[in-house]
C-alpha cells in the first residue's frame, strides 16, 4: 500500500497507543538518558533547566538521530529491504556513545520487537537476530503495520520525552504539574523535529550533546544510582 494512503487511514495510528504506552513491556522507566548525572552535577535543577536539556537532546543529538533512523528502518521494511534494515539497525546501535547508552536503546529494542513478535505479528514484519536499537524496532513494527511514518515519528519522540520527564519527577528537580508544562511545552519541537528527519539522509545523523554523552561515562561510577543510565 502507499505511503500516501496509510496516512489517509486515522484508525492506523491505533497501535501506537499500546506500543508506545509505560505498560508495554520494554522496560522505559528503568532509563533516564543521563539525565540523572545531569540531576547530580546540577546541570538540571529546574523546570527551564529541564526545558532547555531536553530540547538539546531532541535538537542536537538523540531526538534528530532516532527520528532518522527510524524513518529509514520503516522505509527498508516497506520496501522488504532485508540488508538495508540491517544496516540501518548497525548504525543505530554503533552511535551508542556509551555501554549505559548501547544497553538503553538494545534492551528495549529487543523487547520491544519480541513483544510484538508475539502479540502483534505480521509477515512484513521482519526479525532481527540479536541486538536491535529501539528506535529501529518501533520503525519496522509501524511499517508492518501500515501506521503512517510521519506520526510515528512523532508519536516515538513524544513517548521518549514523557519518559525523561518520568524520570525528573522520580528524581525530584521537578514536580508532576511542571512535567507536564514541560511536555506542552516541548510539543512544537517534537513536531518540527520529526517532520524533518523525514526527509533527511544516514549522512545527516550527527550530535553535538557531548556534555550528556560524557555524563553517560560518569553515571556508571555515580555513588547513588535509580536508572540504569
Amino acid at each position: 500500500m502507499p505511503l500516501q494512503m496509510i496516512d489517509r487511514d486515522p484508525m492506523a495510528i491505533l497501535p501506537l497507543f499500546v506500543w508506545l504506552s509505560p505498560s508495554y513491556p520494554v522496560g522505559c522507566y528503568a532509563y533516564s538518558h543521563t539525565l540523572e548525572w545531569a540531576v547530580e552535577a546540577g546541570d538540571v535543577t529546574s523546570e527551564e533547566t529541564l526545558v532547555a536539556w531536553l530540547t538539546d537532546l531532541l535538537t542536537l543529538g538523540l531526538g534528530c538521530n532516532d527520528a532518522i533512523l527510524l524513518c529509514h528502518a520503516y522505509r527498508a521494511v516497506r520496501a522488504g529491504d532485508a540488508v538495508a534494515l540491517e544496516e540501518v539497525n548497525e548504525l543505530a546501535l554503533a552511535l551508542s556513545p556509551s555501554a549505559e547508552l548501547y544497553l538503553e536503546t538494545s534492551q528495549q529494542g529487543r523487547s520491544f520487537l519480541d513483544a510484538t513478535l508475539a502479540a502483534w505479528p505480521s509477515p512484513l514484519l521482519m526479525s532481527l537476530e540479536g541486538d536491535v536499537a529501539f528506535p529501529v524496532a518501533i520503525g519496522m513494527a509501524a511499517a508492518a503495520h501500515e501506521v503512517p511514518l510521519a506520526t510515528t515519528a512523532a508519536a516515538y519522540l513524544f513517548g521518549l520525552v514523557q519518559t525523561l520527564i518520568s524520570a525528573a519527577i522520580r528524581l525530584a528537580p521537578i514536580g508532576q504539574t511542571a512535567g507536564i508544562r514541560v511536555c506542552a511545552s516541548l510539543s512544537v519541537t517534537v513536531q518540527n523535529v520529526s517532520r524533518q528527519a523525514l526527509d533527511l539522509s544516514l549522512d545527516d545523523i550527527g550530535g553535538a550533546t557531548f556534555r550528556a554523552d560524557l555524563g553517560s561515562f560518569h553515571h556508571e561510577n555515580q555513588y547513588t544510582r535509580l536508572f540504569r543510565s
